[in-house]
């Protein structure tokens, strides 16, 4: 049910008002992007709306991180962290998503990504939910056939939450696995050996930025595009990080990437576990799905042929690969019958 509540922060302290909603508000919006709840203010006086339940976790985290505020000059994005992480919030987040998609699918039929060039509207159920978990979560896996829009989707998030002013740039990382064929060497400095890997996500991002503006924010570090191998040692705050095609990453990369992740980020994994191309060793993203199925605050949507939104033709080729696959694996029983009928 949602609700709209009054917390009126007392005393009216500029100073402690001012480390409370951090620089540029960036506290407040991280608490919005955290609990699903929009929250405004008028010197002491906040207005809290959204789900019952997250407003009323927003309003306790906001008097609790007030109180904090008398020995602190500055709250950053890692106090605010801390203080969601022992409220509890995240549990209870868990717990409530799946109940408000069932009591209320008809605002899940409203569900829009809104960026600045560009509305994304998500196709079907599955496509919504991804959406809803991205915006609920701080780490995701999308896996499923291509086609089926989980780096579009992504994409667009991230979009929407740089514009929003929830992260403050956005990288876009692929292990740099050539595709079943010998590419050789490829010329020019880092970003101009990866670009042809991440073409899909540059073709997004120029769909809801534009060429001029993806260039400018690429120049100024805002948009920031690494093979995974580059990631190792680094702690990613306040970003949205894509890892595209995931299917090819090891085991080992794909725990170091998992580790990367910081305050105030959102991490957005996506893979087709049908399109391995590692030579050899186990694809880390059949691994983690096994090893982090029951972890809290993680989410994970899977794909199929039926969401498929590319030209028919795709859905039905989809489906003619994973039914040859399925009969390729079933065990051939009829040689042995064969065998012994013509032995003697």
């Amino acid at each position: 049910m949602a609700l709209t509540t009054n917390v009126t922060l007392e005393p009216d302290d500029s100073r402690r008002l001012a480390a409370l909603c951090g620089p540029f508000d960036q506290n407040l919006k991280h608490l919005e992007h955290r609990l699903g709840i929009r929250i405004r203010n008028r010197g002491n006086a906040f207005w809290l709306s959204g789900p019952e339940e997250r407003v009323q976790a927003g309003s306790a985290l906001l008097s609790r991180l007030y109180v904090e505020t008398r020995d602190r000059d500055v709250l950053d994005e890692a106090t605010v962290h801390l203080f969601l992480q022992e409220s509890g919030v995240e549990e209870l987040l868990a717990m409530t998503l799946q109940s408000e998609q069932k009591e209320a699918p008809a605002q899940a039929e409203g569900v829009i990504v809104a960026t600045r060039r560009k509305t994304v509207k998500p196709r079907g159920a599955n496509q919504r939910r991804y959406v809803e978990v991205i915006r609920a979560n701080d780490v995701n896996f999308g896996v499923g056939p291509a086609g089926t829009g989980k780096t579009y989707l992504a994409v667009a998030c991230a979009v929407e939450a740089l514009e929003n002013r929830s992260v403050s740039r956005i990288l876009l990382v692929r292990p740099a696995v050539e595709a079943g064929e010998k590419l050789g060497f490829l010329p020019g400095d880092l970003a101009q050996k990866i670009d042809p890997y991440l073409r899909p996500l540059y073709d997004a991002l120029y769909e809801m930025l534009g060429v001029e503006r993806v260039n400018k924010y690429i120049e100024r570090n805002i948009i920031e595009v690494a093979p995974l191998a580059f990631m190792r040692g680094r702690t990613l705050n306040g970003s949205f990080i894509i890892l595209d095609e995931s299917q090819n990453t090891t085991v080992e990369q794909m725990k170091m990437f998992l580790t990367r992740i910081g305050f105030g980020s959102t991490a957005v994994v996506t893979g087709d576990i049908t399109q391995i191309d590692l030579q050899g060793g186990r694809s880390g993203l059949i691994h983690v799905l096994d090893v982090l199925k029951d972890v809290e605050g993680l989410s994970f949507t899977y794909f199929a042929s039926k969401d498929v939104v590319r030209h028919p033709l795709v859905k039905r080729i989809v489906d003619a690969y994973a039914a040859a696959g399925a009969k390729a694996a079933q065990p051939v029983s009829s040689v042995g019958s064969v065998g012994e009928g013509t032995a003697g």
